[in-house]
């Protein structure tokens, strides 16, 4: 069997489905579901979203400059789905899917309290590219579930949460642990010691 030649299309699978909220007062808090959604540069921290113009959170969050990236889970599917498909038009989602505006630190956005993680993000730039407009934020902080943090080690356990991805229109759990990053060159008993751990899960 040989490969096939498609036409140019977005077939970089898995991605994050996240529910990325915005607004600046409860009259215009708003979210929508994205996966056009990335890391951009380490120091400093800066991520992007991709949104097409006719969507109403798109008009939000260039007036405000700001966004809120809340990270999603099994059990938050239905309604990561359901903020994807609606408009905030029509609907007022936190409310129709029973989530919880809380208070960002640093902006105004509100983050969604039953996310695992919310990253605050403050706009910089918005490059238009043709049917989405990408738009290139600087983190200025991040919201962690302290239930998610591990009391002996401080880590931060997100695979506890159990996060959800979303490949060429389906959602998907997340699988085992087959490695961490830097495990292809780690000493052996090292190599074990993780492997040993992973299997008495």
């Amino acid at each position: 069997m040989g490969k096939q030649n498609w036409k140019p299309g977005t077939m970089v699978y898995p991605l994050p489905a996240v529910m990325v909220s915005c607004g600046a007062s409860k009259e215009d808090y708003n979210i929508i579901t994205i996966a056009w959604t990335g890391t951009i540069c380490t120091d400093p921290a800066m991520c992007y979203i991709s949104i097409r113009p006719n969507r109403h959170s798109y008009e939000i969050i260039k007036k405000h400059g700001e966004f809120v990236i809340n990270l999603t889970t099994k059990d938050l599917a239905y309604a990561t789905d359901w903020c994807g498909v609606k408009s905030g038009k029509d609907f007022n989602k936190f409310e129709e899917m029973n989530l919880t505006p809380g208070k960002s630190k640093e902006i105004k956005a509100p983050i969604i309290e039953e996310s695992p993680l919310s990253i605050e993000c403050k706009l910089k730039q918005i490059v238009e590219l043709g049917s989405h407009d990408m738009f290139i934020a600087e983190v200025v902080n991040v919201q962690a579930d302290e239930k998610y943090i591990d009391t002996e080690s401080g880590q931060f356990r997100l695979d506890k949460a159990q996060p959800i991805a979303y490949s060429h229109g389906h959602y998907y759990e997340l699988g085992k642990l087959i490695g961490r990053f830097g495990y292809s060159v780690m000493k052996k008993k090292t190599k074990k010691k993780l492997t040993k751990n992973n299997s008495n899960k």
